[in-house]
């Protein structure tokens, strides 16, 4: 699957304007057919769409665990990628009863919902304790840019990563939609039946949506390199999980300490 394309540019400076190429990232849209039913057009980027498409069924709480997320047939179209899913026998009246056609682009995970009531997902878990020292973190995001050669190529990309306890990026997906890597991130640890035993590290804003995902995780921590909403605090405190922000090279905000991890 192609990730990116060579785009000529021209480079104005100062004192000259001259002729040059970019790698530009690819975004296309992907429809999301789940037991013949169209349930989604997301525009990302076109890789990684198995274990997207695990991640999403996840945290739309359509599947519970990655066992239910049966036949995944990926495809490209002439307008882009049809990713065609079914889902388990216990699992199967959930998008009947939710059904909707809708298009969500890379900043809103929540466009099209029919109801404000949707916003209360169910939380199956409360999540553990981190057990993560400080320096850990601080090792997680200076070895962070390795795990992104889309970005470093392109400049357009967030990624998703997961860390265990000494810093060390044991995952990582990219993505051109912050909630799409995070998806990405989410479907490959559950089909590898890999938890989180350190923190997830999101290289965007944290919204709402961004903790929500981690909470399907079961991740004990999320740590953003940028700012979080209130919502999104607000979710971190309603089902305890541990929130960190602004996380850069000098300096990290704890956000939501639940278990007074990072208390003086």
């Amino acid at each position: 699957m192609t990730t990116s394309r060579t785009q000529a540019v021209r480079i104005l400076r100062p004192d000259s304007i001259t002729a040059g190429e970019r790698a530009i990232a690819v975004e296309v849209p992907v429809a999301i057919e789940i037991d013949g039913l169209g349930y989604a057009v997301m525009m990302m980027t076109p890789a990684d769409l198995a274990e997207f498409t695990t991640g999403f069924l996840l945290t739309e709480r359509l599947a519970d665990s990655a066992d239910d997320v049966r036949d995944i047939d990926i495809f490209e179209a002439e307008a882009g990628w049809i990713v065609r899913v079914g889902l388990s026998d216990r699992c199967k009246g959930r998008i009947h009863d939710r059904v909707r056609h809708r298009t969500s682009d890379t900043s809103c995970g929540l466009c099209g919902i029919s109801g404000l009531e949707q916003l209360r997902k169910p939380v199956p878990r409360t999540p553990p304790r981190p057990d993560t020292p400080v320096a850990a973190l601080f090792t997680a995001l200076a070895g962070l840019r390795a795990h992104q050669p889309l970005n470093a190529a392109t400049g357009a990309i967030h990624a998703a990563a997961a860390c265990d306890r000494e810093g060390r990026v044991l995952a990582a997906y990219e993505d051109v939609g912050r909630h799409n890597a995070l998806d990405k991130l989410v479907g490959g640890l559950a089909t590898a039946r890999q938890p989180v035993d350190g923190f997830i590290l999101v290289t965007s804003r944290i919204s709402f949506e961004m903790v929500d995902k981690a909470l399907i995780a079961r991740a004990p921590m999320l740590v953003g390199i940028s700012a979080p909403t209130s919502l999104a605090i607000d979710h971190a405190r309603a089902h305890g999980l541990t929130l960190l922000a602004l996380a850069r090279s000098d300096a990290i905000l704890v956000v939501n300490d639940p278990w007074a991890v990072f208390s003086d």
